[in-house]
């Protein structure tokens, strides 16, 4: 008898990049597999010898597919990899979530079933943190989800950087293919604030994240020099992209607010 995470969806799927996640990768799989069908795993140019095992859970498991890149582009360029997949085969919405376990896979059903209630809108975890949260990181993303409220005239992204969400498959291939850049760790503040100026609304789900410690099988490849200067070169370049969409963004601020008390 089938159950409902093995009846696959015609539209939505699972999208997860993976980077040298190391054994969690494969927990982080079976979890989302067991919420929902089909799961894909694109395997950015991982060197720490999951691909293979990731390979052999597909061969045996119809709902699940392993894309592998022969090297490593970065999680934007590895989420645009799999949309390609995607929208070839049909897909209208994918979900994607991190490999490395902090992603509470559980909330798939939810954060689908919401998706597929408003197929026009994104569907935006915002982090619910515990204790094992990193104090710098919670106060630091407040920075980044400031400058993102700004430069969507507070649109409603609820958090700018966590990467639990459901996105429409065809304007994020547009918005990616149109430029150069959301191809590492900007992928996700940017991919919200351009599919706001395309007029994706952003729809906002409490979803708890885990910090989880190298005993625990956790793997960062966070670095907060490098991706602190990328998201600063990310913000430019969007603050340079707002003043030039003002006036339209100010104009659909009005014609919401005109049309909600019309």
């Amino acid at each position: 008898m089938q159950t409902e995470s093995t009846l696959p969806s015609s539209s939505h799927l699972v999208l997860i990049p993976s980077y040298n996640a190391g054994a969690k990768v494969y927990e982080t799989v079976a979890q989302a597999r067991a919420q929902w069908n089909p799961v894909w795993v694109v395997v950015d140019g991982s060197t720490d010898g999951t691909t293979a095992v990731l390979q052999t859970m597909a061969a045996r498991d119809d709902g699940l597919k392993v894309f592998v890149l022969p090297q490593n582009q970065g999680k934007g360029a590895a989420v645009l990899y799999g949309l390609e997949e995607a929208a070839q085969q049909g897909y209208s919405h994918a979900l994607c979530m991190d490999s490395d376990g902090q992603h509470p896979a559980d909330l798939i059903k939810a954060f689908m079933q919401c998706s597929q209630a408003s197929p026009a809108a994104m569907v935006l975890g915002v982090p619910v943190f515990d204790a094992s949260a990193p104090a710098l990181r919670v106060k630091g993303r407040k920075i980044s989800n400031g400058w993102a409220n700004l430069e969507t005239l507070w649109a409603g992204i609820g958090d700018s950087l966590y990467g639990f969400r459901v996105y429409p498959v065809a304007p994020l291939r547009t918005v990616m293919r149109g430029q150069r850049w959301m191809r590492r760790f900007d992928f996700d503040p940017e991919a919200a604030v351009r599919l706001c100026w395309r007029g994706v609304p952003p729809l906002n789900l409490p979803a708890p994240v885990k910090y989880l410690q190298a005993h625990e099988g956790g793997v960062s490849h966070f670095n907060y020099r490098r991706d602190n200067l990328l998201l600063t070169w990310m913000h430019i370049r969007l603050m340079a992209g707002f003043v030039f969409r003002l006036p339209m963004l100010i104009m659909g601020k009005l014609g919401s607010c005109f049309g909600a008390k019309a």
